[in-house]
């Protein structure tokens, strides 16, 4: 029997934790599957945990402090134990209605990750335009296919997990860090529904944090296994114009040009030159780095889906005709 994880954090959820358990439950009671609900309270200083505690049946995961969104995710995934694990927000603007619909998707056209789509969003103008911005800078950085990767609601197989930690702003990402490693990511259409309590946890300090994180899944996903190739390049270019400049200067100089009516020249040459010398260091450490770190067995710059050996089944066959 196939088993879900539903993973939800939360964070000063208190008038929105028990009509969304419920419509959880209902949403999965009697499909065929086993089911968990895991609910990570993420430093919440109102009655979330408390009104959490009422509820069965229930894993309360509770975060020593504010720690932030992707943190309570990555806890709730670690604790999780069944073969699908599903990422929604605590603010009911995410629909468990759609739940069996991922589970569904995901299975018909043999995916690793279904990303819910909020194509009609039901929030204020200046966080749906905030959004959209967002999801432009990222086709063009990352181009990940997906048209909102912030929609927490997803559905993922749980060997995507294995050997990905989240952290920053990272949750909205995991699609894209998942497509890296060769997994199979779709998308559907999902409801989404209008906030009725509590007050959105979005600012500008996540907008920037998010910014950043995706500079540097773009760097990881092209370079991680060849900064060499980038920053070693960048410096080699940079050296040949310090290079450059340097024979400039001693043109000037073998002309009978004053050095000091003529100090642009020499600054240059050695401004380039320190600087193209620092940037190839930087990528040899960098690649030295990036070895060490998949020679650990920490992760890999690959991903198995299957391993199919048939020599026992030949073999077995052939001790029967025998």
């Amino acid at each position: 029997m196939r088993g879900l994880s539903i993973v939800v954090p939360l964070y000063n959820e208190e008038g929105n934790v028990k009509e969304l358990h419920n419509e959880i439950v209902k949403a999965i009671q009697g499909k065929d599957f086993q089911s968990e609900i895991i609910f990570i309270d993420d430093g919440s200083s109102d009655n979330t945990v408390i009104n959490c505690k009422k509820l069965n049946p229930l894993k309360l995961i509770r975060m020593r402090k504010n720690f932030g969104q992707t943190a309570a995710m990555d806890a709730g995934i670690k604790a999780s134990k069944y073969d699908y694990i599903i990422t929604m927000d605590g603010d009911r603007q995410n629909d468990p209605n759609d739940i069996p619909r991922l589970v569904e998707y995901l299975e018909e056209n043999d995916l690793d990750i279904v990303s819910g789509w909020r194509k009609k969003r039901q929030d204020s103008f200046m966080k749906k335009l905030i959004s959209r911005s967002a999801n432009f800078l990222r086709g063009l950085i990352i181009r990940d296919g997906i048209h909102d990767s912030g929609c927490s609601l997803k559905i993922y197989r749980r060997e995507c997990f294995e050997h990905i930690n989240l952290y920053g702003e990272m949750h909205r990402f995991i699609p894209a860090l998942l497509e890296m490693k060769g997994f199979c990511v779709g998308e559907i259409e999902v409801n989404h529904r209008p906030r009725t309590s509590g007050s959105t946890k979005y600012n500008w300090k996540r907008t920037f944090k998010g910014f950043v994180d995706m500079i540097s899944i773009w760097f990881w996903s092209k370079y991680a296994v060849r900064p060499l190739h980038i920053l070693g390049t960048a410096g080699m270019i940079i050296l040949v114009l310090g290079i450059g400049c340097g024979c400039w200067s001693v043109i000037l100089f073998l002309l009978g040009r004053k050095m000091s009516n003529n100090i642009i020249p020499p600054l240059l040459t050695i401004f380039f030159v320190v600087l193209g010398l620092l940037l190839f260091v930087f990528g040899l450490m960098s690649d030295m780095m990036s070895k060490t770190y998949y020679g650990t067995g920490i992760d890999t710059t690959y991903s198995i889906k299957e391993v199919i050996d048939n020599a026992n089944g030949e073999n077995e066959a052939n001790e029967e005709v025998l």
